[in-house]
């Protein structure tokens, strides 16, 4: 099928992954209304197992994108292999986080449907940020998304800590939204369309006139998206709120918002906006540096592991943006490798870490960890695996992700970012195993409550984890050359068409275009 955008259905078929999760979304919601009869009956065990199946459902929907020719791609949304990568993302780290939240769920005894139906439109919104081509897509995806994250940190209405981080996230959210929306006002009063490919060519034109105006929308769009990936500076909200919401809800935060806000800056910024390059790779360089090393240095001294996982986030964030500040073809493959490994390591961390919190989320300090290789062998050991990820040790998926990363930025001369990778790495070993030797090397408390066992959603959940962890360390060709082949659908335009002389195309007429600067690598 060819796509050329003509018609609305055009669009239906583009959005047919986001459609499908819409769909299940609405389906949950109203089908447990019905079946729970009143507002204090808990949902039925098969609402949750909808939500999932609607999810798995639209990764087919989502593998069928591939078969669709889309000429110019010159939509709202793109459709090309980088976005079905990006939705793969974000549909599997959905999926594990409705698995990993039964258990929670049950135990809080917060068995509504509203859960499930918050999770799937956050879902529809990260989806939306991967495939943008149009500012106001860009903006309408990042408010479903995180009006949808703001309800889930708040959901356990009985917890005081959980409305606090709620209400500090909507409150800084909404002040990044802010600058994000008053850098798309800017960018298209300079460019006069909110059309990426419009706003290309004006950017492209601008690095000769020179444009304050437009270069001022770029600096706002890009706080923006840090705040949302938790850069630092714009990172201040993420320990508290991370702390604060349910478990479960934090790991999904903590994979799902920045694999979405990834996907958005490296087709935005490294695609977009690459003839701004001289422009914004200071910034994104900067960024860069002071995310991996403030936060690393900081989790040193926490004591709380939801709080250093949090820390630990923000860093991780840092190792991707030197993916974005390598600027080839290269750093967008190795950002986008480690985004997928990122997403899988950091949900099952958070979910051993509801498993050891107990009720209320109240036994998340280093010493509530003593013994739990011992206690829990298997949930141990899968701890194991997710630290030693985090922490980038081979045999794991994060070795290969870093490593990946590193030879981006050295292949790009970026020789500073990838010395402080590699030393803000072996910072980062201190307190994840400090973890492990509380696990193995501590005995627990005798008056340590006993865990809950796991149900077989978690048990699932962590199985897929841990092997996709082991698999992607062991035999990473297959990844690699998968997330190599998306990012080649990111390789920059070689023409732009000058607006107003017809059709924007990859081909155009040599009188209708303007030469774009070349990709960096």
């Amino acid at each position: 099928m060819i796509l050329d955008f003509s018609s609305q259905l055009h669009y239906f078929w583009a959005l047919l992954p986001e459609i499908v999760v819409s769909v299940t979304a609405l389906a949950v919601l109203l089908l447990d209304v019905f079946q729970r009869g009143s507002r204090s009956a808990p949902s039925a065990p098969w609402v949750g197992a909808l939500a999932v199946g609607g999810v798995v459902a639209a990764a087919v929907a989502n593998a069928w994108l591939l078969t669709l020719e889309v000429p110019g791609n010159n939509g709202m949304i793109a459709v090309d292999g980088f976005r079905v990568a990006a939705n793969f993302i974000i549909l599997g780290a959905t999926a594990l986080g409705l698995l990993f939240s039964f258990d929670w769920l049950d135990r809080e005894g917060i068995r509504i449907g509203e859960y499930f139906f918050l999770v799937l439109m956050a879902c529809v919104g990260m989806m939306m940020l991967g495939g943008t081509r149009d500012l106001i897509v860009l903006f309408v995806a990042v408010e479903l998304m995180s009006i949808s994250v703001y309800v889930l940190t708040g959901i356990n209405r009985r917890d005081r800590r959980s409305s606090e981080a709620a209400l500090k996230y909507f409150l800084m959210g909404a002040f990044a939204s802010g600058f994000l929306l008053y850098g798309i006002a800017l960018i298209f009063g300079a460019a006069g369309s909110t059309n990426l490919s419009l706003v290309t060519y004006e950017i492209a034109r601008g690095t000769e006139t020179g444009n304050p105006m437009l270069f001022a929308g770029v600096a706002l769009l890009l706080v923006g998206l840090g705040f949302k990936v938790s850069a630092v500076p714009f990172h201040a909200w993420t320990p508290d709120t991370y702390e604060g919401a349910p478990t479960p809800v934090t790991g999904f935060m903590a994979a799902g918002v920045k694999a979405a806000g990834f996907a958005a800056i490296l087709r935005i910024v490294t695609i977009e906006l690459a003839p701004a390059e001289p422009f914004w790779h200071g910034i994104i360089w900067w960024l860069a540096m002071l995310t991996m090393i403030i936060p690393n240095l900081i989790a040193l001294a926490e004591d709380d592991v939801k709080r250093m996982l949090a820390y630990s986030s923000i860093a991780h964030a840092g190792y991707l943006l030197v993916g974005v500040a390598a600027g080839s073809f290269l750093g967008r493959s190795a950002a986008l490798f480690y985004l997928g490994v990122y997403a899988i390591m950091t949900l099952g961390a958070f979910a051993v870490v509801y498993v050891v919190a107990g009720k209320g989320d109240t036994r998340s300090k280093l010493a509530d960890f003593r013994g739990l290789g011992w206690r829990r062998p298997l949930l141990g050991a899968a701890f194991v695996v997710f630290l030693l990820s985090l922490a980038g040790f081979p045999p794991t998926g994060g070795f290969i992700g870093k490593l990946y990363l590193l030879s981006a930025a050295v292949e790009a001369g970026e020789v500073a970012l990838a010395i402080t990778l590699v030393l803000t790495s072996l910072v980062s070993y201190y307190y994840y195993l400090r973890v492990i030797w509380k696990m193995y090397f501590e005995v627990a408390d005798e008056d340590a409550p006993e865990l809950d066992r796991s149900g077989p959603a978690f048990r699932l959940a962590t199985v897929i984890a841990v092997v996709a962890l082991l698999a992607a360390g062991l035999f990473p060709g297959h990844a690699l050359r998968t997330m190599s082949g998306a990012a080649e659908a990111l390789t920059p335009r070689s023409a732009i068409v000058v607006p107003g002389l017809g059709q924007m195309d990859d081909a155009p007429p040599p009188s209708a275009v303007v030469p774009s600067p070349a990709d960096r690598s």
